[in-house]
């Protein structure tokens, strides 16, 4: 089971991400956009203000975690579930439609 604190940490950030999504989308927009061309100091003001922004606000900073234990490595994003706990459920026979591999 992971830590509390590091999942709580996990939920401050997807909450930081969803806050900043829209700002940070339509100023990537504006920095690409090729239908009104920004001069270069326009684009660096941009950058800047997306530079601004709170880092954990970032989406590459998010980690997928396994909904019951918290695991933040080799996760299925189907079943949001660790591989661990992935298998020991289909031995279980606790998730429909997934079978054992058997060669």
């Amino acid at each position: 089971m992971a830590k509390k604190s590091l999942i709580q940490r996990e939920k401050k950030r997807q909450k930081l991400e969803q806050k900043y999504h829209l700002i940070r989308q339509s100023l990537k927009k504006k920095i690409r956009s090729k239908v009104s061309p920004l001069s270069l100091s326009e684009k660096t003001k941009m950058r800047e203000k997306l530079q601004s922004l709170p880092r954990n606000s970032a989406p590459t900073r998010l980690h997928r975690r396994c909904f019951l234990t918290g695991r933040p490595r080799a996760n299925y994003r189907h079943f949001g579930l660790s591989g661990h706990v992935l298998r020991e459920m289909v031995y279980e026979c606790l998730l429909p439609g997934a079978t054992r591999s058997s060669w």
